[in-house]
C-alpha cells in the first residue's frame, strides 16, 4: 500500500491522497482579478490527481500584491470572479480548492519576473509598500515605511476580510502565507526586523504580529473548513530565523488550530545562497517541524519531483503531506502517473482514460519519450 496514496484528514478536510500542488503565482491577473489564464491553470490542476490545489498567493490588499499583474481578494468584483471559477470546476472535479492568502510587505511593488527581472515597477504602476522596518529588500529597491499599530490593524482587518470573501467564494481551504521574505517572515526574522519596541528583538516580540494575524483568520475562517500555514524553516544566512524558531513558531500555529504546517525557505535576504537545485533541500525543515510537534500535519516541499522520493518522504516520517510546484507546471497528469509508478490504477477522468496505463497500446512508449 502507497502512503502517497493514503487519505490524510487535515482538520474537517479529508484529502484523497497526500499530494498537493503548493501556491504559483502566475502573474497575469488585472486589477488583481484573475483572467482566462487562471481558470484553465486551476481548472487542469484540479484535474491533476492531487488531493488539494492552492492557488496562488493572493493580496489581501492591493498594497499587498507582490507586483502589480496578482491576484487579490480585497473587493467584491474579484471575489465573484473566484466564485465562479470555483463553480465551473465544481461540474467536473472534486479536488478541494484552497487560496493563499498573502501581503508582500517590502518585496511588494514589483514587475512580474519576466519583466525586468521582477525589479521595482515603474512609476506608473508603484505604490507605497510596508514592513516591520524601514530597510529595502535590495539597495537599488523602494524603502518601505515601517507600519504603526494603524497600519497593523489595518492589515489584520485586511486578512479577515479575504478570509470572509474566501469562504463566500466557495474555497475548501485558506493557507496563510507566512514565508519568502513576505510581510509576516519581515516580521520574524532578524535580519529584516530591526524594531526596539514590543514586536521587535526576542522571538516572543518578533512572533507577536504574525501571531496575532494568525489568531484573527483563525477566527474569521470557518472550523468546518480547513486552515494551514506557510513559513520559512530558515533565511540561509547567519544570523536569520533558525529551525528551532521555526519549530517554536509551528508549536505556537498547531496549538492555535491551524490544521496544517507548510515548511519551506528563503525569499528574505536578497543576497542568500539557497541551494535550491538539490533534491529534497527543505525538507529537514519539515522534519525539524515534525519532531516538535508530532500531532501536527506537516507537509514538505522543495525539489520533490519523482513519485518514490515523495513516497519514501512519507515512509520515512519526515512529513505527512508532500506538495509539489514546478514537477506539476511540467506534468498535469503528475499524480495519475505517480499512481501508475506506485502500482495503483492510474484514476484519470473518464473523458480520458482510453489514454491510460492499460488503455492505449502506446502508453509505455510515450511515456519512456519523456522520462
Amino acid at each position: 500500500m502507497s502512503l502517497l496514496f493514503t487519505p490524510r484528514a487535515v482538520g474537517p478536510l479529508t484529502l484523497k491522497n497526500r499530494i498537493v500542488v503548493a501556491p504559483m503565482c502566475q502573474y497575469s491577473a488585472v486589477d488583481g482579478l484573475p483572467q482566462p489564464w487562471h481558470a484553465q491553470h486551476i481548472g487542469r490542476l484540479a484535474l491533476s490527481g492531487a488531493g488539494l490545489v492552492v492557488i496562488e498567493a493572493t493580496g489581501v490588499e492591493a498594497a499587498g500584491r507582490i507586483s502589480w499583474a496578482d491576484t487579490g481578494l480585497w473587493n467584491d468584483e474579484q471575489e465573484a470572479a473566484f466564485a465562479k471559477i470555483i463553480r465551473d470546476i465544481r461540474t467536473y472535479s472534486d479536488t478541494p480548492i484552497g487560496i493563499q492568502l498573502a501581503h508582500a510587505g517590502r518585496k511588494a511593488s514589483t514587475n512580474p519576473p519576466w519583466i525586468d527581472r521582477g525589479g521595482p515597477a515603474p512609476a506608473d504602476k508603484a505604490w507605497e509598500t510596508f514592513s516591520a522596518s524601514a530597510q529595502a529588500f535590495k539597495p537599488d529597491w523602494h524603502t518601505p515605511t515601517a507600519l504603526d499599530q494603524a497600519g497593523m490593524d489595518r492589515v489584520v482587518e485586511a486578512f479577515v476580510d479575504s478570509a470572509k470573501r474566501a469562504d463566500r467564494a466557495g474555497f475548501d481551504l485558506v493557507e496563510l502565507h507566512a514565508a519568502h521574505g513576505y510581510l509576516l517572515t519581515q516580521f520574524l526574522s532578524p535580519l529584516s526586523n530591526e524594531r526596539t519596541d514590543e514586536f521587535g528583538g526576542s522571538l516572543e516580540n518578533r512572533m507577536r504580529f504574525p501571531l496575532r494575524v494568525a489568531q484573527a483568520l483563525r477566527d474569521a475562517w470557518p472550523r468546518t473548513k480547513a486552515l494551514g500555514v506557510r513559513f520559512n524553516g530558515s533565511d540561509w544566512t547567519e544570523g536569520g530565523i533558525t529551525v528551532e524558531e521555526a519549530q517554536a513558531f509551528g508549536a505556537a500555529l498547531h496549538a492555535m488550530g491551524y490544521d496544517y504546517l507548510h515548511l519551506t525557505s528563503g525569499g528574505n535576504i536578497a543576497t542568500a545562497r539557497i541551494p535550491g537545485d538539490q533534491p529534497n533541500y527543505q525538507v529537514a525543515f519539515a522534519e525539524a517541524v515534525k519532531a516538535a510537534a508530532p500531532e501536527a500535519n506537516v507537509m514538505a516541499v522543495g525539489m520533490i519531483v519523482t513519485p518514490q522520493q515523495a513516497e519514501d518522504l512519507l515512509v520515512e516520517g519526515k512529513a505527512d503531506l508532500i506538495a509539489l510546484a514546478r514537477a506539476v507546471l511540467d506534468d498535469p497528469n503528475w499524480g495519475h502517473h505517480a499512481a501508475v509508478a506506485l502500482g495503483l490504477p492510474e484514476g484519470l477522468p473518464v473523458q480520458y482514460e482510453r489514454a491510460g496505463a492499460g488503455h492505449w497500446p502506446g502508453y509505455a512508449t510515450a511515456r519512456a519519450a519523456f522520462a
